[in-house]
């Protein structure tokens, strides 16, 4: 939950160990942004992970937009999955909180909840759940009926009485008819305990957070405030707190015991691209590739065995690794950019050393020219997804991604979430506001912290490392809290994104496979005009693991300038340039370069690059290969 909880996962899980628990839940409120990431480091931690959702209920239809505020607009529910049915219901309600329900806060309403009830486990929630909400306003039969409903929603045996106890009045007034209603109605009763830092020693910190993530200062009197009571309590002190309530602990081990979801990692979900005619994908795929290799190398193709040859493997160990229909939808939408005439790069990374994307047009490099390994791009010893990253004029790229969503299917093709954490600077900046230090005093500190590309450093590192800061650390106490507040919160998630480039397709409706949630684009709150773009509740890395096709759309203006610049040659001299056939011998090209005049060159603009390819009078392209292999950020002991 991004800016109202302190712990990160390994620490969550580090903690569970401590305490010699073997089960472990994360139910975030309304999205699911962890769960992959918790799923995969909690098998490793030898805990088993309980994947969960704090869903917000609207108190009528989801789609209604009668409240005035956000505290009105919904109650909590905790929801954990049993199973891969349970999962799925979790995706479901989860997205259909942010696409349908959204009005303040991401909400699914009981109708909504009954048609996903399967495979999940409800408890009734916090103080802002629906029963308890009802029974501190004073209807206890009202709390009564609406536990009822609850229990007919999921069943007896899978809605339980949720009861907290942080020292709170209200907890006190509401836990007796709490347990009165759980007895009335046969339910279960379950002890919780909400984790948002990891010790009570912490909550200082936890405190500052809540600060940044409202906009407020410590010293303001209104301001929102959590208990100091939730932090990551022992089995023996739940015990403690629950004493008379001794089936409210145990409960907590029978539910876990019962949640026996297993997320599969790195298993394909990808989309079939299926021939427009009889043959197999695989042998379609085939077809091109020797159209292409005749394309490409013309008579070569007869006279020189190593061709074919290369083919063969590459298309070997494709068919093998199951990504057929990978190389044909890359191949199928940069064909159809072509046809269009949206300028297209000649590709980048690691897919230039795969002879099937040179002949297929993905690349416009011949790997056996340059001697370029395939195996860089898809090893059969270690296999893991094939990634092209494909540049697209900046003006049109949209027209690409249109085009790959009316063929795959609207609700199939998203865009990707993406997180943006509090670096050193921007902790130093974000705790100092907070406590009440002037813009001017924390800017000058931020200053003296490094964040440069090629050499940045934690705060930790920047008062071990760095004089002045570590001046300020030993001789001022005012700043000697503000650092360790900033150390405390560094790296946190502070808010979510859209990814500048990234694209996720699947084999059907996206929310068959993974949690989707809305961006908003400009403003905020309840308001039905803020406009939202779709994008997947996961990150690049998770979908990864997920299984899910994720590929880079990446938008270059360089590309539309070159666009822009021929169409203009074009138009005033009638000249057609056709780039491709200037190849890499092109005198003028390097009589440039070596003048130093390099804007606008990728790897060739900075200084230093400049400077080298004036000094070594660069005039062939393995000039250019060696250079850029030198100037290139990387370990100085690298060599």
């Amino acid at each position: 939950s991004l800016l109202t909880a302190l712990p990160r996962v390994d620490e969550l899980l580090h903690r569970a160990q401590e305490l010699g628990m073997t089960s472990l839940a994360l139910t975030d409120t309304s999205a699911m942004y962890g769960a992959v990431e918790f799923h995969q480091a909690a098998k490793k931690a030898g805990v088993k992970p309980i994947i969960g959702c704090e869903v917000y209920v609207a108190p009528g239809a989801m789609t209604d937009r009668n409240a005035s505020s956000a505290k009105d607009a919904a109650f909590h529910l905790t929801l954990l999955a049993v199973n891969d049915e349970g999962y799925r219901n979790l995706v479901k309600l989860s997205t259909a909180g942010f696409l349908e329900g959204f009005y303040y806060k991401p909400r699914v309403d009981h109708e909504r909840l009954a048609a996903h009830s399967k495979g999940l486990i409800a408890l009734s929630g916090c103080l802002k759940g629906e029963v308890a909400a009802q029974i501190a306003d004073g209807n206890f039969e009202k709390a009564k009926a609406t536990a009822a409903k609850y229990r007919e929603i999921f069943g007896a045996e899978n809605y339980f009485i949720e009861i907290h106890d942080f020292g709170l009045d209200a907890q006190r007034r509401v836990n007796p008819d709490l347990v009165k209603i759980a007895r009335s109605l046969d339910l279960g009763l379950v002890a919780a305990n909400d984790v948002h830092f990891l010790e009570k020693s912490h909550h200082e910190a936890h405190d500052v957070l809540i600060c940044i993530g409202t906009g407020s200062n410590v010293v303001d009197e209104k301001r929102l405030r959590y208990s100091p009571e939730l932090y990551f309590k022992s089995p023996e002190e739940m015990r403690a707190l629950f004493a008379e309530l001794p089936e409210a602990c145990d409960n907590t081990l029978r539910i876990a015991e019962r949640c026996d979801f297993k997320m599969e990692f790195d298993v394909p979900k990808y989309p079939s691209f299926d021939a427009p005619d009889t043959r197999s994908r695989e042998q379609y795929l085939r077809d091109l590739c020797r159209d292409g290799l005749r394309h490409r190398y013309g008579a070569r193709v007869d006279s020189e065995p190593e061709l074919n040859q290369r083919l063969d493997y590459e298309l070997s160990v494709i068919e093998k690794t199951g990504f057929t229909s990978y190389f044909l939808i890359v191949w199928d939408f940069i064909h159809h950019a072509k046809q269009q005439g949206i300028p297209v790069g000649p590709g980048r990374g690691s897919a230039a050393g795969s002879i099937i994307a040179y002949v297929l047009g993905i690349t416009d490099i011949d790997p056996l020219r340059f001697g370029l390994i395939f195996e860089r791009f898809l090893n059969p010893e270690r296999v893991s997804p094939p990634d092209i990253d494909v540049d697209f004029c900046m003006e049109r790229r949209g027209e690409v991604i249109e085009y790959v969503r009316q063929k795959y299917g609207e609700r199939a093709v998203s865009q990707i979430v993406t997180f943006g954490t509090l670096k050193s600077r921007a902790a130093v900046k974000d705790v100092g506001r907070t406590l009440g230090f002037t813009p001017g005093e924390t800017d000058a500190l931020a200053k003296l912290i490094p964040n440069a590309p090629n050499f940045s450093l934690t705060v930790k590192e920047a008062i071990e490392q760095v004089p002045e800061v570590k001046a300020f650390y030993r001789n001022e106490p005012r700043y000697t809290q503000l650092l360790d507040f900033a150390i405390s919160l560094e790296g946190l998630s502070r808010h979510t994104g859209v990814h500048a480039a990234g694209v996720v397709i699947a084999p059907g409706p996206l929310d068959d496979f993974v949690p989707i949630c809305t961006q908003a684009s400009k403003g905020a709150g309840g308001s039905s005009d803020d406009e939202r773009v779709i994008v997947t509740q996961y990150d690049m890395n998770a979908l990864e693991k997920a299984g899910m096709l994720k590929m880079d759309f990446l938008g270059l203006t360089t590309l539309t300038v070159i666009s822009d610049t021929l169409a203009s040659i074009k138009q005033r001299s009638g000249v057609t340039v056709v780039l491709e056939e200037r190849g890499f011998t092109d005198e003028k090209t390097y009589q440039l370069l070596r003048a130093g005049r390099t804007g606008g060159v990728f790897q060739f603009e900075s200084p230093l690059a400049t400077d080298v390819l004036k000094r070594m009078r660069c005039d062939r392209f393995d000039d250019l290969v060696a250079s850029n292999a030198l100037l290139r950020p990387g370990p100085l002991d690298a060599g």
